[in-house]
């Protein structure tokens, strides 16, 4: 298990290497989607059994895996 962010942790035995946040198999993608498709901070904390500060730690991973992305126009 390794830990990449705060409250994140990504093992190649929990959700094929995916982030999730630390001590669940709770998908950081899915929680960021879930909150891109219209629900609260705190109706995602609670439907997935997590902290609010777990969501908003998987939104500020999100925008900065972005912000360090790498794009080439062709």
């Amino acid at each position: 298990m390794n830990d990449i962010a705060p409250r994140i942790t990504v093992d190649p035995g929990v959700r094929f290497g995916k982030p999730v946040i630390k001590g669940t198999r709770v998908p950081v993608d899915i929680l960021v989607g879930k909150m891109a498709g219209g629900m609260t901070c705190d109706e995602v904390a609670e439907a997935y059994g997590v902290a609010r500060e777990d969501v908003l730690a998987a939104l500020s991973y999100a925008a900065d895996s972005i912000a360090h992305e790498h794009i080439v126009a062709v």
